[in-house]
């Protein structure tokens, strides 16, 4: 449940932020991403709510005593970061920052699921 959580709530900054890269593609073959559908400034202020629901989401399996303290510093971490570049991309409309939050949101899942197996194992 807390993994189904945490992919659920990361899915939506991770794909807007590559809609946002690839809004045109997706206008010209009529799919209704948000960015076309609700446009760029709306898709950047859900990329940040949703970062940060997902760093709420993410401390939960610690609460519910499934991870102790490596896994809580490490979800801590990457969201505080996550949600750093989720916020500069708020505030600056600009294609760069969008690539690093997707790149970022790819680094982001892996690392928080590497630090579940790293603190089970301690």
């Amino acid at each position: 449940l807390y993994l189904f959580a945490i992919v659920f709530y990361w899915t939506p900054p991770h794909f807007w932020a590559l809609s946002l890269l690839m809004k045109d593609d997706y206008a010209k073959a009529g799919v209704p991403m948000l960015p076309v559908v609700r446009g760029e400034e709306e898709t950047r202020r859900q990329i940040v709510l949703y970062t940060i629901l997902l760093v709420a989401v993410s401390v939960l399996p610690f609460a519910g005593r499934l991870f102790d303290g490596l896994y809580l510093a490490a979800a801590l971490v990457l969201g505080g970061a996550f949600l750093t570049f989720s916020v500069l991309l708020y505030r600056r409309a600009d294609r760069r920052t969008a690539l690093r939050t997707y790149l970022f949101s790819l680094a982001y899942l892996a690392l928080l699921f590497g630090a579940m197996v790293a603190d089970a194992r301690l």
